[in-house]
């Protein structure tokens, strides 16, 4: 007898994002990300609308406090939102709030629907 599994789906727009099974789609297709690179997806997505610091992000992904200088979350920032909007073009997903951190928000306006189903 297989254990019931809660499976969180997260969804905007043709944007879908599977936790548990560290799968992205758009459109339907998948999208490859390294581990971090998704890891810091959902860390925004599951804040959607509000912004994240940059420590609070690296807190997240890195599991360590953000050192003085370090830029390492920008670029992959920066991988991750050239990523989406080369998947789905004419849209924006990730802002920069220059002095603040980051905020997940889809343009053109998607809401964000989060799905938790048993299996």
């Amino acid at each position: 007898m297989e254990a019931a599994r809660n499976e969180e789906v997260l969804r905007s727009g043709d944007l879908e994002i599977r936790p548990a099974d560290g799968l992205v789609l758009a459109a339907g297709r998948a999208l490859t990300f390294s581990v971090r690179e998704f890891q810091l997806l959902v860390a925004l997505v599951r804040r959607a609308g509000g912004i994240v610091s940059r420590a609070d992000l690296y807190q997240q992904v890195w599991g360590a406090p953000l050192r003085p200088g370090d830029r390492s979350i920008d670029v992959y920032v920066h991988k991750v939102r050239v990523k989406l909007e080369t998947a789905l073009p004419g849209q924006r997903f990730i802002h920069t709030h220059v002095g603040f951190g980051y905020r997940f928000s889809p343009e053109p306006s998607h809401p964000l629907h989060i799905t938790k189903t048993v299996r």
